[in-house]
């Protein structure tokens, strides 16, 4: 009966009581109580979590804990995922355990203290089990988080971190634990702040009255941060060598550490070994040699304070002993690869400062030195830019080339071709991997289409061998068999149609017909915002096939386009009416509509002769198509350009075309579209739907770009994320490359983002390679939006620079052409500069590297003007450098 006891105490929460009970038990007992209490447990895993359940956790933790003969089964017990929010304290626990023996309580603690730390076992409970069984520390990630928890936490007690660490006895043990622990530093980061109370200082403190090894902490940090991790990491420890003060004995022992942490270190703590470094350069303690290797990995990198310090202590040491060039200078040309001009620049001055030291003669004791450090030199200064390479061949005495052997070739990525799109699959196991792939990423117009038009085939060929295959491809789909405690599948749909999802939900009945047909009938009435135009007609289409594959199955599609950009060939569509004709179906509404949108029209006489036999069908759709493709198209709305706030967004007019027999549905594309009106409730995020709307209107990307705008701008103008993810299929698509993509690339190139910059920058490359790049008009819309504060100079410099990088220099320079004068005008009439300087230097600089590179000529208005103002600052000296190169003085 003692088992009974002991489950009725804990079910009503009586942990003394179960405590009691237990303690009278041998261990024969203790374990025939055990299956009633995880059937206890596995009946709270399903019960509500609320005040009735918690009530019981506790003493369940504590008996089921005390009733375990085995070490790993305990451990498992106690630190249970469901235990862990309402669990017995640390107390009993230990009171309960207390009467193992101490190598099974050993066993148990080491198992516990190999949890993961995210169990966050509490660490009186690990800590009073080490005492209990007298065991060796744990060092694992969770004893040592939990110390450092509990001595942080001590603070209540009135005493300093240093007054707590004095009284631990395991201190040097886990201060070791904590330099070769991986991850705990992250964790408990947040302990090893600054200031007098600081965990460093007190650590400090204690290695200084000797209670800690003071090498073992040096040697820790140094090793630490050799190794690398997160910068987070490296910050605490770099705090804590700080804090330790070295001696210049201690700092010199580990020179060759110091060079490869100011090579390979996160930048603050390169920093801090580059500064100890250039100490001992400077009072003569390093050799040129060790030098030189230092200075060829801080120069690699990328982070330009660095590199820029690094060149000033060369040029301190090659001023003081002139005899160290033949082995610095080569070393000083490694910056001459940097992706920053005003580096390269910096290198060359100090290469032309001080290349005289190197011997004009060929000395016999020093011959291969001599040699080897002005060849060094002559191939390193291949990497500078066209105007830098030319002077520092000069210096070096290298015949310099004609001025037309620096102009390198233009480097384009391929043009997109277009791709015929396959037939459906044949089989409906195919199709069913087609579906499961759209279902897990969308997939692109292409399979989306033919995956669509499949389901239409074989749903119309044999439903029900249709259903069986795709039974376990939507399985996990959250309509399918949906739990009547959330709200009803129509109720979701009638939302937003999901894309494919709708077909499917109707194709097994899980979407009413009240709900299918109100949407064909009806359309989509959840908002108007400035997309509803595209996601409209996409989704009507979606909605026809969810209806008619329940009420009348259509044979196959008439929309399904004939190429991967959205287009139809003419003859397609009238060979697919001719079927229909043939088999007396009827077509969709919607999906006609759609075929019509995507029908080409761009040869005349291809029309002409498919509408010649669309006529002939004599049905009213084969005279539509006739009337349609005998028509002037794909015609494009009027334009205006509007401002709202810093943005410069479009308007469009009336397209008349898109009106008249269209559906109801695809009108919208036809009316103006206006800046401060359509500003309802927006359900399109994200790119899933988004890729399908140029295949909506193919042809007729402006269209699409114009109603996009506002959204990429914000990638701009509010750092949103992931908005300009649509441009490159923009630049891809099909149509006239107008004012709106153009503003859309703009704002792109300006994004916050890194991934929104270099979709832009694709754009612009994809854009130039087809020929349909107004580099012109990019520039002066890029000038329009920096004057009004909508795009920041700094991140168009990046852009510009990640674009010019894959050998797109002319077209790189076109835009700039168009850019400058803008930013140049406001710097003149801004007078000393202020906030138009900012980011200009960087602009400036890439600018003449492009106008180098692609060898342009011309002038540039305002440039002469700034190049002629006094000083040296990277404004002044890189609009000097263009002048130079447009005016073709660096070839005289």
């Amino acid at each position: 009966m003692s088992d009974e006891a002991l489950l009725t105490a804990v079910r009503a929460g009586r942990t003394v009581e179960a405590a009691g009970l237990l303690d009278g038990m041998t261990d024969a007992e203790r374990r025939a109580c055990l299956p009633a209490l995880k059937e206890l447990r596995k009946e709270l895993r399903s019960a509500p979590w609320n005040a009735a359940s918690r009530v019981a956790h506790p003493a369940l933790h504590a008996a089921g804990a005390a009733c375990h003969s085995g070490a790993a089964g305990a451990a498992a017990w106690i630190a249970g995922v469901d235990m862990r929010w309402s669990q017995a304290s640390p107390g009993v626990l230990l009171h309960m355990l207390g009467d193992r023996e101490s190598n099974w309580l050993a066993d148990l603690t080491h198992r516990l203290a190999a949890r993961p730390a995210t169990s966050r076992l509490p660490f009186p409970l690990l800590s009073g089990l080490v005492g209990l069984s007298g065991c060796e520390v744990p060092t694992t990630d969770a004893y040592v988080r939990g110390w450092f928890e509990h001595i942080g936490a001590s603070w209540r007690d009135g005493r300093s971190v240093t007054q707590r660490l004095r009284n631990e006895p395991h201190l040097p043990v886990m201060i070791t634990a904590l330099f070769e622990s991986p991850e705990v530093t992250g964790q408990i980061g947040w302990l090893f702040g600054d200031g007098p109370g600081s965990w460093c200082n007190a650590l400090a403190e204690l290695a200084e009255e000797g209670a800690l090894d003071r090498k073992v902490l040096v040697d820790g940090c140094i090793a630490r941060l050799v190794r690398g991790g997160a910068p987070a990491d490296q910050r605490v420890f770099l705090r804590l060598l700080s804090s330790l003060a070295l001696t210049r004995d201690e700092e010199r022992e580990r020179s060759a550490d110091w060079t490869a942490l100011a090579s390979q270190a996160v930048p603050s703590v390169a920093w801090h070994a580059q500064s100890v470094l250039a100490s001992f350069a400077l009072d003569g303690e390093l050799t040129s040699r060790q030098l030189a290797e230092m200075s060829s990995g801080v120069l690699f990198r990328t982070e330009k304070k660095l590199v820029r310090a690094q060149l000033v202590l060369l040029g301190k040491v090659l001023k003081r002993d002139p005899s160290t060039a033949e082995v610095l200078l080569p070393a000083v040309a490694e910056a001459f690869g940097h992706e920053d001009p005003d580096v390269q620049e910096r290198a060359l001055r100090l290469v032309e400062r001080h290349v005289t030291a190197l011997p004009d003669a060929v000395d016999a004791n020093n011959a291969n030195t001599t040699n080897t450090a002005r060849e060094r030199l002559g191939e390193l200064s291949a990497d500078l830019s066209p105007g830098l390479r030319i002077r520092a061949q000069r210096v070096l005495g290298i015949e310099v080339p004609c001025s037309a052997a620096t102009v390198q070739e233009e480097v384009l990525p391929p043009v997109p071709e277009r791709e015929r799109l396959v037939p459906a699959p044949e089989s409906v196991a195919e199709l069913a991997e087609e579906v499961s792939a759209i279902l897990a990423s969308g997939g692109g117009v292409a399979t989306f289409e033919r995956t669509l038009d499949g389901l239409v085939r074989h749903a119309h060929r044999d439903r029900d061998a249709l259903v069986e295959a795709l039974g376990p491809v939507v399985a996990r789909c959250w309509w399918k068999d949906l739990d009547p405690r959330y709200p009803s599948t129509d109720k979701v749909f009638r939302e937003s149609p999901h894309g494919l999802e709708v077909v499917l939900a109707a194709l097994f009945e899980q979407v009413g017909m009240d709900t299918l047909h109100a949407a064909v009938q009806r359309g989509a009435t959840n908002g108007n915002c400035h997309h509803s135009a595209l996601s409209r007609a996409f989704e009507a289409r979606l909605w026809e096939v969810a209806y008619r594959l329940r009420a009348d199955p259509m044979p196959f599609l008439l929309a399904t386009p004939s190429w991967d950009t959205g287009l139809l060939e003419p003859d397609v569509l009238v060979e697919r009416l001719t079927e229909y004709r043939r088999r007396d179906a009827r077509p969709g509404t919607a999906d006609f509509a759609q075929a019509l949108l995507r029908v080409r029209r761009d040869d005349p006489a291809t029309a002409a002769a498919a509408a010649a036999r669309a006529r002939a069908l004599g049905s009213p759709e084969g005279y539509r198509l006739a009337q349609w493709l005998t028509a002037e198209g794909p015609l494009l709305p009027t334009s205006r350009r509007r401002t709202s706030g810093a943005r410069v967004l479009l308007e469009l007019g009336e397209l008349e075309e898109i009106q008249g027999l269209f559906p109801v549905e695809f009108r919208p594309l036809g009316r103006p579209l206006t800046v401060f009106k359509d500003h309802w409730y927006c359900r399109h995020w994200g790119v899933t739907d988004q890729r399908h709307w140029p295949a909506v209107v193919p042809g007729r990307r402006e269209l699409v770009a114009a109603r996009l705008l506002r959204d990429i701008s914000a990638a701009a103008v509010e750092d949103t994320r992931m908005d300009a993810a649509m441009l490159p299929l923009l630049a891809e698509a099909d149509g006239t490359a107008g004012e709106a993509l153009h503003l859309c690339v703009a704002y792109g190139l300006g994004a916050r983002h890194p991934e929104d910059r270099l979709a832009a920058v694709d754009a612009l490359l994809v854009l130039a390679a087809r020929g349909q790049l107004d580099a012109g008009r990019l520039g002066a819309d890029l000038g329009e939006l920096v004057g009004r504060g909508a795009l920041k100079r700094s991140r168009l410099a990046e852009s510009i620079r990640t674009a010019a990088a894959t050998g797109a220099y002319a077209t790189l320079w076109s835009v700039s052409r168009g850019l400058l004068p803008a930013l140049l005008a406001d710097l003149a009439a801004d007078g000393a500069g202020g906030g138009a300087v900012r980011g200009l230097g960087e602009l400036l600089a890439i600018a003449a590297d492009c106008a180098e590179r692609s060898g342009a000529r011309g002038d540039l208005t305002h440039l002469a003007g700034i190049a002629e103002r006094r000083g040296s600052s990277k404004v002044v000296t890189q609009a000097r450098r263009l002048r130079t190169t447009l005016t073709q003085e660096a070839a005289a």
